[in-house]
């Protein structure tokens, strides 16, 4: 059964939000677009080709999908990330596309859940999810996320669309790996580890119950 990967990049404080460029996203009137842009250096640049490498399906929403097919099939082939987006399976979720014309792509239909839970049933070794905030949302909220590839970058922007928002299922993660760019950008990736478990810092000091910290 292949796992669900989301990639994603951050800002300490969360944010997802346009990364890439100034009219990347502007919804909410968000003017920080293109925040990630200068921190990359040759550690970030061969890592997300390693990982992107990796993966057997590609899972989109339509923002996500519009900008990667109308990129990625006029990169040349030597690219090894171009080679790799433009080979695989994608599914592109959406409800405003009537249908999807980059090489291997199927528009979803239906309940989103239900059909990555199933997708989830067929062979293969891991399904990514890039960018697609709203998409990633769904399936955080239906606990669908295997692993997460957190890449925070060392800026705090104070608003933007968050990686997790509010529907959240509360989930223990486990550091499973973790790097750190030149330029200061903190690379984790995190395995689901079943339920929290809850514990308290107070103690019992003659028969009164007190906090270790006020």
């Amino acid at each position: 059964m292949p796992k669900l990967v989301v990639g994603t990049f951050l800002t300490v404080d969360g944010v997802m939000q346009a990364p890439g460029g100034p009219d990347e996203d502007r919804e909410g009137g968000f003017e920080h677009g293109g925040w990630s842009v200068n921190y990359w250096d040759d550690v970030m640049g061969q890592l997300i080709v390693e990982s992107t490498l990796q993966g057997d399906v590609l899972l989109l929403g339509r923002k996500t999908y519009e900008i990667f097919a109308a990129h990625w099939p006029n990169v040349g082939g030597d690219d090894p990330i171009a080679a790799k987006l433009n080979s695989v399976p994608k599914y592109v979720a959406s409800r405003t596309l009537e249908k999807v014309t980059w090489n291997n792509a199927t528009l979803v239909e239906g309940d989103v859940a239900k059909a990555v839970a199933a997708l989830k049933d067929q062979a293969g070794s891991e399904i990514q999810v890039h960018g697609s905030g709203d998409l990633i949302q769904t399936l955080i909220e239906h606990d669908l996320v295997d692993e997460y590839r957190l890449w925070f970058f060392p800026l705090v922007l104070g608003n933007g669309k968050r990686l997790f928002a509010a529907g959240a299922v509360p989930a223990a993660l486990k550091l499973v790996d973790t790097k750190t760019s030149s330029t200061g950008v903190a690379i984790h990736t995190y395995e689901r580890a079943g339920a929290i478990q809850y514990g308290s810092f107070e103690v019992d000091v003659q028969g009164k119950t007190e906090a270790l910290w006020t």
